[in-house]
C-alpha cells in the first residue's frame, strides 16, 4: 500500500526554527518528525511512500534518499507552484490501480493511531475517502455576555467549545481522482465538498488516540516536552 506525505510547506508558522530547514524534518527528540511518521507507516505495513515535495526539497531528498535506510521505498513528486493540501493527489494518478487506496497524510503530524485499524475501515465501508478527525477545545479567554434589548440578561465566564477537526490523515480511493484537477490549487475542503456533491462515499473516522498538528512553536515545544516525560519501557 502506497501514502503521499505532503512535506512541501514552508512552515512560516514555524519560524524562525524553519528558516532553514523544513517542518518534517525538524527533531523532535532524537528523530525528525518524517522520520518518526516514515517508521510507523512501515510499522503498520505500508512500505511505498511518495513525498510530496516543494519549499527545501533538496534537504528532503538528502535526508530520505530511495528509503532504503528506513526499509521503506521512497519516491518523489514536486510541486512548482503550491498545489494545497489535495492537488497533489493528481499527480498519483498514473502510480495507482483503478481500485486501489492510499494514505494522504501531512508531513507534521504526530499520533499513536493504528493506520492499519484505519486502512480497514475505509475498506470496510467503501468510501471514495475517509478522514481522519479528532476533537479541539477552544476556550474563550474572556467572559461572554448574553445581550437583549441593551440589558445584560447573563453572562459565562470563559467558556467552552468542543469542535470536531480534520486531523490531517485521509485513506483515499483511487476512485476519487477524478474529482480533483490536474495542476491547480486544491485543498482536502475542496475536495471533500466535491465528493459530497457527487454523491460518493465520504467517511469519518474518530482517532482516539493521541494526536497533535505542529501548527506553531509552542505545539513543537509540547511535543518535545510530552517526548521527554514518557515513559521509558
Amino acid at each position: 500500500m502506497k501514502a503521499l506525505l505532503l512535506v512541501g510547506g514552508q512552515g512560516t508558522r514555524l519560524r524562525p526554527l524553519t528558516f532553514s530547514i523544513p517542518k518534517p524534518l525538524l527533531p523532535v527528540g532524537e528523530r525528525p518528525i518524517l522520520q518518526i511518521i516514515i517508521e510507523q507507516l512501515r510499522d503498520a505495513g505500508i512500505r511505498e511512500l511518495v513525498l510530496a515535495t516543494g519549499y527545501q526539497a533538496e534537504l528532503l531528498h538528502a535526508f530520505c534518499g530511495d528509503g532504503s535506510r528506513f526499509d521503506v521505498k521512497i519516491s518523489y513528486v514536486h510541486e512548482d507552484t503550491p498545489l494545497g493540501t489535495a492537488g497533489p493527489i493528481a499527480l498519483l494518478r498514473q502510480r495507482v490501480q483503478p481500485d486501489e487506496y492510499f494514505l494522504l497524510m501531512n508531513g507534521d503530524i504526530l499520533t499513536k493511531l493504528d493506520f492499519g485499524q484505519f486502512v480497514d475501515a475505509a475498506r470496510a465501508g467503501a468510501h471514495d475517502l475517509l478522514v481522519g478527525y479528532t476533537t479541539y477545545t477552544y476556550t474563550s479567554p474572556f467572559g461572554v455576555l448574553s445581550v437583549k434589548d441593551g440589558r445584560v440578561e447573563g453572562v459565562v465566564e470563559k467558556p467552552t467549545q468542543e469542535y470536531l477537526i480534520s486531523a490531517g490523515i485521509y485513506c483515499v480511493r483511487a476512485s476519487a481522482l477524478p474529482f480533483v484537477p490536474d495542476n491547480q490549487f486544491f485543498t482536502v475542503p475542496d475536495f471533500m465538498r466535491a465528493l459530497i456533491a457527487a454523491g460518493k462515499r465520504v467517511g469519518a473516522y474518530h482517532i482516539r488516540e493521541s494526536w497533535m498538528g505542529l501548527e506553531s512553536v509552542d505545539h513543537f515545544e509540547q511535543a518535545v516536552r510530552e517526548l521527554l516525560n514518557a515513559p521509558t519501557r
